[in-house]
């Protein structure tokens, strides 16, 4: 399956964005992952064996909530770190391109993908 690796995490995976992993559960792709490329599970997975709380994890655009999540060879997998510090959230203008979902943050209509409006919801 396509595993889509957020930049923050990219060090582990030799700068790839997107590597291939297997399992039939998100605990055992991250197993998997993390053979292929050591130390990334720990990014992922707190020592309670769950998920981060900063780190978001989508089979197929569906928010997994757990490693229990099942898997196919054909899903797509997300993860989306969060991102501290200063915010880049300027209001779009009508001759902007639109490469998200308008959404409201903050007082502010915003252009966000897919995943990270989900985050905010």
């Amino acid at each position: 399956m396509k595993v889509f690796v957020p930049t923050p995490l990219r060090s582990y995976t030799r700068d790839e964005s997107v590597v291939e992993g297997s399992g039939s559960s998100l605990a055992e792709l991250l197993a998997d992952m993390d053979r292929r490329y050591p130390g990334f599970r720990f990014r992922i997975i707190d020592e309670q064996d769950g998920i981060r709380q900063h780190i978001k994890i989508f089979v197929n655009q569906e928010q997994a909530g757990t490693l229990e999540a099942s898997l196919r060879s054909t899903d797509e997998v997300h993860i989306i770190c969060a991102l501290s510090g200063g915010s880049d959230l300027r209001p779009q203008t009508s001759d902007q391109s639109s490469s998200g979902r308008r959404s409201e943050v903050g007082g502010l209509t915003c252009e966000l993908p897919y995943a990270a409006e989900a985050i905010l919801q």
